[in-house]
């Protein structure tokens, strides 16, 4: 049985440092971060815990293909990605699971 993957992006209060993750489980991953639950990390040190952008996939390694490819970005086309979904920058995604678009 395969898996299913999300891609998503997460950021800090100020919206000055962006953070390109994939998992298979985004409630619980968002939930890491926001709780800072694995210490030291990159999203620990730069407080990154507001997810704006996630996409969902079929298959988990298609999702581990796009956040490379993501990855790969300048930070404006990866804002410019963003502002096409969510122009706001809201939170998509809190500890009560999905926030209504």
């Amino acid at each position: 049985m395969a898996k299913h993957g999300y891609v998503y992006i997460m950021t800090n209060k100020n919206k000055t440092t962006l953070y390109i993750g994939v998992t298979n489980d985004i409630l619980r991953r968002v939930f890491e971060h926001k709780n800072h639950l694995i210490k030291n990390s990159f999203t620990d040190r730069y407080n990154i815990e507001y997810c704006v952008y996630f996409e969902e996939f079929t298959y988990f390694d298609i999702a581990i293909k796009r956040e490379k490819e993501l990855k790969k970005w300048n930070r404006q086309k990866k804002e410019n990605l963003i502002n096409k979904i969510n122009p706001e920058w809201n939170e998509l995604i809190n500890e009560n699971g999905f926030v209504k678009r």
